[in-house]
This record gives C-alpha cells, sequence and structure tokens, in this order.
C-alpha cells in the first residue's frame, strides 16, 4: 500500500526540517556549557553573525519573541512608550509579552509595514511630560510579516535612525527575515543592520534551521540581554548542537532564499487572476503573501479546511486574510499545485 503524498505545507517557513548535511553538523557539533560561555559552537555563530551585522557583540537565543523581548527588556524601563509599525509582530504576535516582560506600551503608525520619519517623529512623546509616557525605542520590522514580507526601504530606516539618535531614542531592528531583506533587495545584512542599535535575525525561518534567533548590537547592551535571557529562562546548556544548524543554515541556505522569492511571486501571478482573491502584487517582494478574501468568497477558515483535504496547508490572518509562506522545503511545482489548489477551493 503506497504512502499518501506528503501535505504542501505554506503555513509558514517555520515548518522546515533540518536536512540531512545539517543533521550531520548538529551530531559533530563541538558543545559545552553556554550558560558558563564555554559552548564552543554557540561561540562562534555569535561572533560569526555579529561580523556579518557589523556589531560588536552577539547573543543566542532559543527563539525570535525571545530576543525581540530581551531587546524591549534592555532597551526599555518600564511604562515607557515604543513607537512600532502598525500590525507589526510586536503588537500583534508576541501574546502580549511587552507590557508583561518588559511593561511597555506600543504606538502603533504607518501603513503596509512601512512609516515615515515625519510619521515618527509626529509620534514621539517627550521625557519628563507630566502625562505622556517617555518614547524610548522605536522598532523597524523587515521584512514585515502581516504586510506580506515587504521591505522597508532602507533610506527610511536611515532617516528614521538618525532622527531618533537626535532625541536620545534608542533604535531596533526585529530582523527574523533580514535575509530575505537582503537577498531580495541585494544589500548585505551589515548595511540593512547598520543604522540600528540592536538587531535580530532568526535562523529557524527562511534559513531551516530547527531554533535560535541571535540579537546583535554594542557590548554593553548585550551584557544586558545576558540577564534578562536568564531571567526569561533563555540560558540553555550545550546548545552548540542548534548553533551548528545556524552555521550550516548561513553558509549554504542564504542566496538560496531568492527561489523562495520566486515561487511566492509564481503563486502570486497564478491566483491573480481571482476576482475572489485579493492581493496587491506590489506586495509580493519576498516569500510572504497575505491574501483577502473577497465578498462573496467563503471565509478563511472555510478555505483553510478545504485546501487542507486537498493536501494544501495555509493559515489564517483573520476572517478574510490567509497566508501562504514559501521556503525551502516546498518546490516550485508543488508552489503551482498550492495555487491551482487555491483558485479550486475559493470557487466551490
Amino acid at each position: 500500500m503506497s504512502e499518501p503524498a506528503a501535505a504542501i505545507d505554506l503555513r509558514s517557513d517555520t515548518v522546515t526540517r533540518p536536512s540531512s548535511g545539517m543533521r550531520a553538523a548538529m551530531a559533530e557539533a563541538r558543545v559545552g556549557d553556554d550558560q558558563f560561555g564555554e559552548d564552543p559552537t554557540v561561540n562562534q555563530l555569535q561572533e560569526r553573525i555579529a561580523s556579518l551585522l557589523g556589531k560588536e557583540s552577539a547573543l543566542w537565543l532559543p527563539s525570535g519573541t525571545m530576543a525581540n523581548q530581551v531587546a524591549l527588556r534592555a532597551l526599555t524601563r518600564p511604562g515607557d512608550d515604543v513607537i512600532v509599525s502598525r500590525q507589526s509582530h510586536a503588537e500583534w504576535h508576541e501574546t502580549g509579552g511587552a507590557a508583561a516582560n518588559a511593561g511597555v506600551q506600543f504606538t502603533s503608525i504607518g501603513s503596509k509595514g512601512r512609516f515615515s520619519v515625519d510619521e515618527f517623529v509626529e509620534a514621539v512623546k517627550p521625557r519628563d511630560h507630566m502625562l505622556y509616557p517617555p518614547t524610548t525605542l522605536v522598532q523597524i520590522e523587515n521584512t514585515h510579516n502581516r504586510a506580506g514580507g515587504v521591505i522597508v526601504p532602507q533610506d527610511d530606516a536611515e532617516r528614521i535612525c538618525a532622527a531618533a539618535a537626535e532625541r536620545g531614542i534608542a533604535t531596533f531592528l526585529d530582523g527574523a527575515r533580514l535575509w530575505n531583506a537582503a537577498v531580495a533587495s541585494s544589500r548585505t545584512p551589515r548595511e540593512l543592520a547598520a543604522p540600528f542599535d540592536v538587531v535580530s535575525v532568526a535562523l529557524s525561518k527562511g534559513l531551516g534551521a530547527p531554533g535560535g534567533s541571535v540579537l546583535a548590537g554594542s557590548r554593553d547592551v548585550i551584557r544586558r540581554c545576558v540577564r534578562y535571557r536568564r531571567m526569561f529562562g533563555g540560558a540553555m546548556r550545550q546548545v552548540g548542537i542548534l548553533a551548528a544548524a545556524g552555521l550550516y543554515a548561513i553558509d549554504r541556505n542564504v542566496s538560496r532564499l531568492a527561489e523562495d522569492h520566486d515561487n511566492a511571486r509564481r503563486i502570486a501571478m497564478r491566483i491573480s487572476s481571482s476576482r475572489r482573491l485579493l492581493l496587491d502584487l506590489q506586495t509580493v517582494q519576498t516569500n510572504i503573501l497575505v491574501v483577502g478574501l473577497a465578498p462573496g468568497a467563503p471565509d478563511a477558515p472555510t478555505v483553510i479546511a478545504r485546501a487542507k483535504d486537498r493536501g494544501v496547508l495555509l493559515v489564517a490572518f483573520g476572517p478574510h486574510l490567509i497566508r501562504l509562506v514559501t521556503h525551502l522545503d516546498v518546490t516550485a511545482e508543488q508552489c503551482e499545485r498550492a495555487a491551482e489548489t487555491l483558485l479550486e477551493v475559493i470557487e466551490t
């Protein structure tokens, strides 16, 4: 009896599984107790990413959300105001962690994953005001998840960071998918990270490692982050096994991200023929598609259930919004099949 065909999983680029080469690298990793700073592979990864991002120091953490939360804790004080893009990951996808862990509030501005320097300056709340919480941090997400993987223009990032520095406001780049932004914009990660005080990058999304994110910044800030990582339960032991996966991924899986971008564009061009699917092709810049369901179309839970029955896995971003993410574990042919499946279920 033949095995059923594996599902085409487009729920996220976090669903990838380590390749045989990555597994071999993990099995052979030199390890030590990372809490004591004695894991040689973690240390190598941290030094490598600090260099790639042009920062003094770096720190490995188990997840991107923990990296973002630790950065918030290190760069702000309870009661502070943090400016973020509208529908940012920090605001929507970290289960209220910013309020619970750092005690900060968000001011969300802009649209479609971006905001201008003028919008930023207008949103800044002054220090020592008798009513307002002081703005002490601005955070930019690049690429922007809920906006469909769009890339933040580097000129905008540079102007915003310069305006923040003039006002004594720290800057943080949520660069979980910074690798995608670098490949799609033909810039280096160092260029994209340069204006920011602290930067996070993920290893478990487009690069295909089974876990891990890294914060990079000045030695003083990263020293504080070590404390907060421990406070949040992220100090681990022989995690060189995961760091080895990250090193393998950086060496082999960055340039191939262009294939994921091509596959996302392939899906987008096919489904754009349907009047029941709402997709701005200008937003298809990397590996994420956020697709609206037009009036008269089935709602998101219905579309997802029908697609699953046909072997395609998607995720809902709202009652009438779905997301598809391409990655190294789906082929061009599978993406074409997924697009055809989506067209079928939307018309049923």
